[in-house]
């Protein structure tokens, strides 16, 4: 039993390297894009308006106001 719970303990850890590597994926896949500056600008501003654009979404959704 003790062996189970040491398993399930791990998980967690799994769980954060997982997320960490997607994102880092993710980054690296845009880094290229960041050396140009129109391009920065460009993907700057489309991070900004899609998470604008999620937050007024939910902030819809939910009825928040």
């Amino acid at each position: 039993m003790q062996d189970f719970f040491q398993n399930v303990e791990r998980y967690p850890r799994y769980m954060i390297s997982l997320i960490a590597g997607i994102f880092w994926a993710f980054f690296e896949k845009l880094l290229p894009f960041l050396k140009n500056p129109v391009t920065a600008i460009a993907l700057v501003g489309f991070l900004v308006g899609t998470f604008v654009f999620l937050y007024l979404t939910l902030e819809a959704m939910l009825g928040i106001s």
